[in-house]
This record gives structure tokens, sequence and C-alpha cells, in this order.
């Protein structure tokens, strides 16, 4: 909100921000631009989507956690999205080019105090931000791998380590090494999870659960040894389907759309795979077998 002010008020106000003309010429080009983006928005949220169970587990009812993020995700987001947009579209105006990198925005201030106080509202707001959507999820996955080895805090050092190997730096060169080619790449490869969970859930299962399977051998999602090879045929049929626009031309358009591809295959593949196999019933538990 800061930052809004402050170059808003430098370059006149709103109007000349929201009155800044569209560089999109005809519907194709803005089409061009606007599904790939669309995709790479939702892949990353898609990462959210998926690891969302970490905190609403802890919700004291269903309609705690479905107003909790009603009112934290979209809502935030729409407003930070403005923020954006009115701030990348302002700097055109004032610098003759559009800077949507806020670090790179913040070193053209001249006001240290502003700078200053920017700077920190900026560290703070990653740190929140990563901690939720990138830290919790991969640390209890490390964790769970070896409890008595890997606590989260231990999880949490090495999913920190992973992410410097990976120089996130270099995917934010320019934005679109960014939009177009992570965002877009990995929602390829978040979409076919969702769809084979949603499938499973909603089409396999018809919601259907069995919590104390997930804890004892034997039960409903035992499968092969504990691996469901169905459901990883299904994940690497979506995955090569959204993905194949890499390498060939003429199927540009799956890539772009690589969330959503990547989701309707692994959806209907693993429902398919599914529907030949039985399912196996759960057994019953032991009387000793939650205690502890």
């Amino acid at each position: 909100m800061l930052l809004l002010w402050w170059i808003t008020r430098k370059a006149g106000g709103l109007g000349p921000v929201l009155s800044t003309p569209s560089k999109f010429k005809t519907t194709n080009e803005f089409l061009h631009f606007f599904i790939p983006s669309l995709t790479g928005m939702v892949g990353f949220w898609a990462t959210v989507a998926l690891n969302i169970p970490d905190f609403t587990r802890y919700a004291k009812s269903q309609k705690a956690q479905m107003v909790g993020q009603a009112l934290g995700l979209p809502t935030a987001m729409t407003l930070y999205s403005f923020i954006g947009v009115a701030v990348t579209s302002a700097s055109a105006v004032i610098f003759g080019e559009a800077i949507w990198d806020p670090v790179v925005l913040l070193g053209r201030f001249n006001e240290p105090i502003v700078a200053s106080i920017a700077l920190i509202a900026l560290l703070v707001a990653t740190l929140n931000t990563n901690v939720a959507a990138n830290v919790v999820s991969p640390s209890n996955d490390f964790s769970n791998l070896n409890p008595r080895l890997i606590s989260f805090r231990t999880g949490g050092l090495l999913t920190g380590v992973i992410g410097i190997l990976m120089m996130p730096w270099k995917l934010l060169t320019d934005f679109q090494s960014y939009i177009f080619g992570w965002l877009v790449g990995y929602s390829g490869l978040l979409g076919p999870i969702a769809g084979i969970m949603i499938a499973d859930y909603f089409v396999v299962r018809s919601r259907s659960l069995h919590p104390a399977d997930l804890y004892r051998r034997g039960g409903s999602y035992e499968y092969s040894k504990g691996f469901n090879y169905r459901a990883l045929a299904a994940l690497a049929a979506g995955v090569v389907v959204a993905l194949v626009g890499l390498l060939v031309p003429s199927l540009r358009w799956l890539y772009d759309y690589a969330w959503f591809v990547g989701f309707l295959v692994s959806a209907v593949a693993y429902t398919l795979l599914m529907g030949k196999a039985p399912l196996v019933q759960p057994e019953p538990a032991p009387a000793n077998a939650l205690e502890s």
C-alpha cells in the first residue's frame, strides 16, 4: 500500500495510471499472452492448493477453514493484484518503462525513508509468504521420511538449502522466464497431482475415506507395498501430455494450458485405471491400532 501511495502520487494520481493504453492491438495478441499467464498464476497457487491440509487440519470446523481461505486468499490476492498492476503502470508513466520487479523499482526511489520502509515491508512479506507456501509442506515431507532422524526444523533447513541450490535469482532474471518458463512448466507437474487427488476422492471413492487405514498396513491405501502404480501411470500420462508442447511446436497450446491439460488427462486416466481394479476393502483395525 505504501508503494502504491508513493508511486501514484509521483505519477499524478490514479487517473494517469489507469488510463495507460494497452500494448495489445488485437484480441489474439492479448490471448497469446493471457492464456499462459493464467496458467502460470494457477500453477503459482497450485502449491498452496496441494498442501493446504497442512494448515486446515488445525481448523476448529469445516466452516472455519472455508471462511479463512475465502478471506485470506481471493480477497487479499485481488487487492495485491490490483496494486501490482497499478504500480507497474505508474512506473511506465514516471520512468518511461514498465518495471515489474518491486526490488528494481525500489532502487529508483530517491527518498531514503520511503525506500527503507518499503524494503522492510517487502522483506517481511517475502518471509511470511515463503514460510507458508514453500517451507511448511516440504519440511513435513522431509520429516515424515524418517521422523526419528529428521525433525520439522531440520526439514526446514533442508528446504532452505535446496531452495538456494536451485538459484531462484536466475528464475527472476525477467518476467518471461519466470512466468512462461518456471510457473507454467511446473504447473504441468502439479496439475496431474491435483487431478488424481480429486478424481480419487469424488469419483473413485465417492467421498468415502478411511483415515485409520492411512496409518496401518493392509488397509485401503496399501496397494502394492505402499505404491499405487495406477496412480503413477496416470501421473506420468498427465505430465507427458502437458509438457509435450515444449518439444512439438504445433502442440504448444498443450504447454500453454499445462495445469489444466495435466489435470484433465491424469484425472480421466486415473478414473479409468482404477475402475478396472476393485478397491481394497479396509480390514478391521485392531483394538490398540491407533493408541499411543
